[in-house]
């Protein structure tokens, strides 16, 4: 028998706020769909992290439990090593921050992250909460995404990096024209939902990465979700959109 995929939940004492654990489930239920045997490995802060995952995934949080992952972070001498290596890592809202330069602490404070990500993280004058829809960037086979955000963070991507999307409809990085961060082996998002049970053709391209071309499943409910998302968010789903199209 092969070995399981080893899935990596990293710090789930202190990042999941917002339901992000949905997001390990869903990777591992996806493998599960085309018989790849998983293992979910949880993480804790004061544990040391693991060089053996194959895919790590980190949650967002508040901003005292982020400090704290952070500290956690910076503490192990292999995370940088770790998630800069060669096993993909899925990071969302807190986890952005944390492998970006630099983020905002408590009272504005500049804190540094672990600088796997050509980004630096700022504060929004006011919350992003709501549903959004974005056009993936370089991400082959990936269709439009759907997710929900509620975050205060903005994200300048530099140019070693590449957004993970365009935005068709929310705040996401804060520019008016982007949403998250892709670096070599990482994707990193603000996106909740958990959004890779919204989206799990984007959840399908992250276990690829380690499986390599995974046999094609047939629709589900998941589908059906996102589906339902994309009509309630995506202008160009609704009647006024298609008519403006069709003007073009």
């Amino acid at each position: 028998m092969a070995d399981p995929l080893v899935i990596v939940h990293v710090y789930p004492d202190l990042l999941g706020t917002y339901g992000d654990r949905g997001n390990v489930l869903a990777l591992a239920y996806r493998a599960g769909l085309r018989g790849v045997a998983t293992e979910i490995v949880d993480v804790m802060a004061d544990q040391p992290l693991p060089a053996s995952g194959d895919l790590f995934v980190i949650g967002g949080g508040e901003d005292a439990t982020q400090l704290l992952a952070a500290r956690a972070m910076l503490a192990d001498d292999r995370a940088a090593s770790i998630f800069g290596g060669s096993a993909p890592v899925f990071a969302v809202c807190a986890g952005l921050q944390l492998l970006s330069r630099t983020f905002l602490g408590f009272e504005g404070r500049p804190e540094t992250g672990l600088g796997l990500l050509d980004a630096t993280c700022d504060r929004l004058a006011e919350r992003a909460v709501g549903e959004i829809v974005l056009e993936p960037v370089e991400l082959p086979g990936v269709p439009t995404l759907t997710g929900f955000e509620n975050h205060r963070g903005t994200a300048e991507v530099g140019p070693s990096a590449r957004p993970l999307g365009t935005l068709v409809a929310g705040v996401g990085n804060g520019d008016g024209r982007t949403e998250g961060v892709q670096q070599d082996n990482i994707v990193a998002t603000y996106l909740h939902g958990p959004v890779l049970v919204r989206n799990p053709v984007l959840a399908d391209t992250l276990l690829e990465r380690v499986t390599g071309p995974l046999a094609v499943v047939p629709r589900d409910v998941t589908e059906q979700l996102r589906e339902e998302r994309l009509d309630a968010a995506d202008p160009r789903r609704r009647p006024e959109g298609r008519r403006s199209r069709l003007r073009r």
